[in-house]
Order: C-alpha cells, then structure tokens, then sequence
C-alpha cells in the first residue's frame, strides 16, 4: 500500500495507523460533496453533440437524468419540454439517460419531440459521479459548481430557481 503521509512522518508511524491514514483518506475523497470533486467527462448526444465538463463552466445547466426502463421517467418528455420551455434563456437543459444502450434509448424516444438534447451515460459513471441515486434524478450545475443534486420533483421550478437565482 502506498504511504499517503510524508515520509519523514509515516516511517515513525505503525502500520496499523498508516493503513488507518490512508483508509480514512480515501473515505473522505469518496464521501466529499460532488461540487467538491473535479469532475472530468465527455459524454455523446443522440445527435452527435458531445456535453464536457467544461460546458457547465459557463452559466447555469439543468440536467435532467433518466432511463427509459424507471417507471418514474416514462412522461419524461412531458416534464422536460416545459420546462426547458420556462428556463430557456436562464439556464441549459440537457437530459442524460442512465445506463441504456442508444438503440433503447431511440426506440424509447419513438416519435416523442423531446426537444432538449439527450446524452448518453452507459456506463453510469457521470450519474455515480455526480451522486444520482433516484431517476428521475434534477442536477444543477451553475458556473462550474453542483447546487443541487436530488430526486427531480413533481413541480421543480422553485428548486430550480433557488439553485440557478
């Protein structure tokens, strides 16, 4: 196991409480707040867009996540268009789709005019990243920094609007 301490320090330190040291760290690197933690990623759009971390570098963006196999996400077409509708202007709407091939995920989409891009995460690795734990999940990010990450509400233009002012 690497030392995580000094050396001059760790070398008078028991194993046992190197070990402690270092355990203790990773914990603390896993559990910090997702604002906290840089995050880098490049996930693809359905169109061939791509979304980077340096996109929520600039204003604020509302990212809706879901996947078409959550029974909670099956209107979410009808709960993404108005209110990309009543926040455009004031922030980027994006949807990312968890986990899902692009095949499921155009056969979901069928005929519906989902009229925000959507971006694919098949590996799940932004969601975990990001601390997505219920679909569908609201995360907002505003110059750089998560304000809000959580369950997306029934009627989530007050969140909304505290997060992005």
């Amino acid at each position: 196991m690497p030392h995580l301490l000094p050396s001059s320090r760790s070398a008078a330190l028991p194993p046992a409480l190197r070990r402690a040291a270092a355990i203790l760290f990773f914990c603390v690197a896993l559990l910090a707040p997702a604002g906290a933690r840089a995050q880098s990623f490049e996930l693809t759009g359905l169109r061939g867009e791509r979304l980077t971390d340096a996109d929520f570098h600039q204003g604020a963006t509302i990212v809706i996540v879901w996947a078409s196999w959550s029974p909670r996400s099956r209107d979410i077409v009808a709960r993404v268009n108005p209110l990309a509708e009543r926040f455009r202007g004031k922030a980027r709407v994006v949807t990312v789709d968890f986990q899902e091939e692009r095949a499921a995920v155009e056969k979901f989409l069928g005929d519906k005019a989902l009229s925000v891009p959507v971006f694919l995460d098949p590996d799940g690795m932004f969601s975990k990243a990001h601390s997505v734990a219920t679909l569908p999940g609201l995360l907002i990010v505003k110059e750089g920094r998560v304000v809000y990450h959580g369950k997306l509400p029934e009627d989530p233009d007050r969140v909304i609007l505290d997060a992005i002012g």
